[in-house]
């Protein structure tokens, strides 16, 4: 697994200052990202809400976590060897990520993803040099899944490998190492909860075991879309119900519950179920008030994060994370006829729909 040392040698132990330089590059400029006051909504519940500002890694998600720590991790453990191929099975921003690292590092990058993703992901994913095939949007247990049919491409191949963020836990591990040491230097400690959405689940198995670790009294939470099955998974103890539904939200939920989740998901404080019309509410909200250009799933999380400080009480800290900006999903979500396609024309609230400017 990749060694915390090595982590910290790639960021060039830079702190939370600006003026180090990341001699390492891309990878090592990965990390080490604000933590944002969300006055409004802070003002508004009378607790104190943080937002992790992911969007400011290099690659522009949280996924270049990932993305670097699995990478060095195979690189560490001698699986792939320089001019290696690097492929995956991903939604989007994993595959930013990975395109980015596999540039920095001199690997070619093969992406497999779903064919629903935004064309933003799959035309800035051609341009960072990857080769991109989507394929249809099939569950997991169908073998034409984006996954498998990821799997098989880099089985086929000599120096390759597949780089697995599901279910290989250098995912989780690397945000073990990095993000959740990270919060907890910024809060000082004083966390009382934090909660995010999950696909993979390398986050918030991650950050969750961190920070349980140092204070056993946080709580952690998990936020779920329409769609996905955690949400019962959780609330009941821990039965699987067939998935059914959809949500407007990218690269987050589940049907199943994947090897990063598994190492924390029996230590989750519970679980928040929250609708589509919420996140885009949300999303518009905080471009208002807080001037923040965000994805429909880091809105999805501070929702959850208002629902958790409400449940926690006045007075309480509570954090998530803020996975990337909206310009990947843009002619989405600011577009008023797609929005009303989904049903969703009317979640935005009145005096905020000046902002949705796309037709």
């Amino acid at each position: 697994m990749l060694s915390a040392l090595r982590w910290a040698i790639v960021q060039q132990t830079r702190g939370f200052a600006t003026s180090n330089i990341a001699v390492d590059g891309f990878t090592g400029a990965v990390g080490n990202t604000p933590l944002i006051y969300l006055k409004t909504l802070s003002e508004q519940t009378g607790s104190k809400i943080y937002g992790k500002a992911e969007f400011q890694n290099p690659g522009g998600s949280i996924k270049d976590r990932a993305a670097v720590g699995i990478v060095l991790d195979a690189e560490e453990k001698g699986r792939i060897k320089p001019g290696g191929t690097v492929v995956e099975g991903t939604a989007g921003n994993t595959g930013i990520g990975l395109a980015h690292v596999c540039r920095a590092r001199g690997y070619k990058c093969v992406i497999f993803m779903p064919n629903t993703q935004s064309q933003e992901k799959i035309d800035l994913l051609s341009m960072l040099g990857a080769e991109v095939h989507p394929v249809p949007a099939v569950p997991y247990e169908n073998p034409l899944n984006y996954n498998h049919q990821a799997k098989e491409y880099a089985e086929k191949l000599e120096n390759a490998i597949w780089t697995d963020q599901f279910d290989n836990t250098a995912n989780a591990y690397a945000h073990y190492i990095s993000t959740g040491p990270e919060i907890w230097e910024q809060t000082k400690g004083d966390i009382d909860g934090f909660v995010c959405s999950t696909g993979t689940g390398g986050t918030l198995a991650g950050v969750g075991k961190y920070l349980k670790e140092k204070s056993p009294k946080t709580q952690i939470w998990l936020a779920d879309p329409p769609g996905s099955v955690l949400y019962k998974y959780i609330s009941s103890g821990g039965k699987l119900v067939e998935r059914g539904g959809s949500s407007i939200t990218e690269g987050i939920g589940q049907g199943r519950v994947t090897n990063n989740l598994d190492i924390f998901v029996n230590d989750l404080s519970g679980a928040l179920h929250i609708p589509d019309e919420k996140s885009i509410s949300m999303l518009y909200q905080l471009l208002d008030s807080e001037g923040l250009y965000l994805g429909a799933s880091s809105a999805l999380n501070v929702v959850a994060a208002v629902e958790l400080a409400q449940k926690l009480g006045k007075g309480s800290k509570v954090v998530t994370v803020l996975c990337d900006g909206a310009y990947r999903y843009q002619s989405r979500l600011f577009s008023k006829k797609w929005l009303e396609s989904k049903g969703l024309g009317d979640a935005i609230p009145e005096s905020l729909r000046k902002y949705a400017v796309l037709d």
